[in-house]
């Protein structure tokens, strides 16, 4: 074979490997992006990416913009030129309260009754409920299978062109799988998913850039760069939830589907990523269902979503509802509680934890936000406070989500006021607002604490009460109230004061009836229940004294280990050291608590007050959660937290608060959290209650 022969045959050799190459890199990028099933690892997928660049770089002129290598932006934009959107982009209608869902029931109903599409008595209009995703709207539009233009709504008649941009997503198919018609203009949302945010934010931050308020302005901010290659750095992901302009090569009007949901799936076959969470939904009834179904987990979900939406299925039935002024007849947004608002922050407050942690809080004008009405909101530290730039006067964003503690997200900066405050901790609070003590910012961490230890009440009242809830002492009846007054009045001082207040003369009773909303009923039953808590187990006594970075499992690690409460006050840190799970940390920590003369005290004290810790008992028997670490998440249909955790320790398991790599199973009950959802994120596996029922009887 001559030489020429023989360029020829490398030359088609290469001609098919990168076609290959093509279709396997957006096969990866599909089950990554879209389906959230990878099968290859990120060095694998590089090294493919790698090869069809050499390919290309070696044939320049095989080089097409639906390449996969062309996602990593073109050169920047001067400006954003106008689309004209060939079907106008709507918006939807908006329903907040379940008598808004059943009267667009009924009048959808009614409108379809009377034009024959529905007979009288027939079982509800047939609809489909969707997510409905907080981000951006925009249009893609493909012509003979190939992404030629994409834009943002604007107006709804006209958009900004940002394909430039829309390349860089792989979610998004530069060319269409299957039979393509000749025209396809797809609608859908552009959005990051909280743990692309999360991770976004931290490379701001370590890049001394501002962090985003949130997904959906991280979302829009990165879809308008006038530069694509900064989009392509940026996580952004498509959903398809509707279309435009469907075309045959002979320009009629093509309709694959008789159902919305059947053009959904249409669309999916084609590569885009559609609302995982859409159900069939007859009657308003059914609806209002889907919506507090939804409600329930939409803090697990991996992205932000707003509210859900209701469409009627059938896209005759559409027709034939036809639209209002910008809006479908045929659908409405039913929205969700606000979860975040924007108000004035009119103060930063001190608050002295437990540890005697010094946490700002903010002041805020009354809000409504998340189902409830805000005044105060979590700033966490005095480094958040800078590094989000808030300043009292400041007009700020204040977000809650379920029942988690409102925060304040960053402010407005084109509200600021010209007067508004810095905030500087040392500053403001050199010494504690509660006893006047020292503070002091540990090299390292970023809490200011007091010093004063038990002499500062509020530390004082925080250990009380930390010693008297349920995982610790389990004292029935001693709440905060009643530690604020017991602490105000300086009857009591240390942990053993509380069970002088049980004494053998009745004093301490008598005493506690005097209190407000005490009587004597309340008196006798609390002291009652400080008498039956004089023989706690080990552990519960351990976390109960409230030293720092020791949890109910390093505290029930300890106790096992050591087995008495002298043991564990004379250990030194090497023996510390050696009980599993603790590190030098908490070894350090444990150490210094009981360094503190005034802290073995405590200890003298509860023993001359009669209290007996118990040594930790550990089961005999197999063990079939020997070395498994469990999460429990939720609400289990029989069993209580305690309870599921007293059986998995009983089977030689350990419960964890948080889910790694290393949790072997995590239970999920009934409305679980942001602990399922990182159990998916890192493939743990989970279970229910029957599952671990199942664990512990193998």
């Amino acid at each position: 074979m001559d030489a020429a022969a023989q360029d020829a045959d490398r030359t088609a050799a290469d001609r098919c490997r990168l076609d290959a190459l093509r279709a396997d890199i957006e096969a990866h990028n599909r089950r990554y992006y879209v389906e959230d099933a990878p099968s290859i690892s990120d060095a694998q997928y590089d090294r493919l990416m790698a090869e069809l660049q050499a390919l290309e770089q070696d044939h320049p002129d095989w080089v097409t913009p639906d390449s996969p290598t062309q996602r990593v932006g073109a050169a920047p934009l001067d400006h954003f030129s106008t689309v004209q959107h060939a079907v106008r982009m709507l918006s939807l209608g908006n329903a907040f309260e379940a008598a808004d869902v059943t009267a667009f029931d009924e009048r959808i109903t009614a409108t379809l009754i009377e034009s024959g599409l529905l007979a009288d008595g027939v079982g509800g209009v047939a609809y489909v409920a969707e997510y409905k995703f907080d981000g951006l709207a925009v249009t893609l539009r493909y012509e003979q299978g190939r992404l030629i233009q994409a834009a943002t709504r604007g107006d709804g008649v006209q958009g900004e062109d940002i394909t430039a941009n829309m390349r860089t997503l792989r979610s998004v198919p530069l060319r269409l799988a299957g039979d393509a018609p000749a025209v396809l203009e797809v609608r859908g949302e552009v959005l990051m998913t909280r743990a692309d945010f999360q991770r976004l934010n931290e490379a701001q931050v370590a890049r001394g850039d501002k962090p985003f308020v949130n997904p959906r302005n991280a979302a829009a901010g990165s879809l308008r760069q006038l530069d694509p290659r900064v989009t392509a750095t940026r996580p952004l992901r498509f959903y398809a939830y509707g279309w435009g302009q469907i075309l045959d090569a002979a320009g009629a009007e093509v309709q694959p589907s008789a159902t919305h949901s059947g053009m959904l799936d249409w669309l999916a076959g084609f590569g885009f990523a559609v609302s995982p969470g859409r159900a069939p939904c007859r009657g308003a009834a059914a609806l209002l269902r889907f919506y507090e179904t939804v409600g329930a987990s939409r803090a697990s979900l991996p992205y932000d979503i707003d509210g859900v939406v209701y469409k009627v299925d059938e896209l005759r039935a559409q027709a034939v509802l036809g639209f209002v002024a910008r809006a479908p007849r045929f659908a409405i947004a039913h929205k969700f509680p606000a979860q975040e608002e924007t108000t004035r922050l009119l103060g930063i407050d001190v608050q002295v934890g437990r540890t005697g942690a010094l946490t700002p809080v903010a002041r805020l004008q009354p809000v409504f936000v998340g189902g409830v009405t805000v005044t105060n909101a979590t700033l966490h530290n005095e480094d958040e406070i800078r590094r989000k730039d808030v300043r009292i006067g400041d007009t700020v964003v204040v977000r809650r989500a379920g029942d988690v503690i409102p925060e304040v997200v960053g402010p407005v900066l084109a509200l600021r006021p010209a007067d508004a405050q810095v905030f500087d901790l040392q500053a403001v609070c050199p010494v504690c607002p509660e006893c006047g003590s020292a503070v002091e910012r540990p090299e390292g961490e970023a809490i200011t604490r007091c010093t004063g230890g038990l002499f500062c009440p509020a530390q004082r009242k925080q250990t009380l009460w930390h010693a008297a809830s349920r995982k610790a002492l389990d004292i029935d009846g001693l709440g905060d109230k009643l530690i604020e007054q017991l602490v105000d009045s300086g009857r009591v001082r240390t942990l053993a004061d509380l069970y002088a207040l049980a004494d053998p003369d009745g004093r301490g009773e008598l005493e506690l009836s005097t209190y407000p909303r005490m009587g004597a009923k309340s008196a006798r039953n609390l002291v009652e229940a400080i008498r039956q808590r004089r023989r706690p187990a080990l552990s519960r006594l351990l976390y109960a004294l409230g030293i720092r970075h020791v949890g109910e499992t390093t505290a029930r690690d300890v106790a096992r280990h050591f087995g008495s409460i002298e043991a564990i006050m004379d250990a030194s840190e090497e023996a510390l050291l050696q009980v599993p799970d603790v590190g030098p940390v908490v070894a350090a920590s444990i150490r210094r608590f009981f360094a503190e003369a005034h802290n073995r005290e405590v200890i003298a004290d509860l023993r001359a007050a009669g209290v007996e810790p118990q040594a930790e008992v550990i089961p005999a028997g197999e063990k079939p959660l020997a070395g498994k670490t469990l999460v429990l998440t939720g609400t289990l249909p029989t069993l209580s937290r305690d309870e599921a955790t007293r059986l998995i320790l009983a089977a030689g398991g350990k419960v964890s608060g948080s889910v790694s790599r290393k949790t072997a199973w995590v239970v999920a009950g009934l409305d679980a959290g942001s602990k399922l959802a990182k159990a998916n994120e890192l493939g743990v596996a989970v279970i229910d209650e029957a599952g671990l029922q199942a664990l512990l009887n193998s």
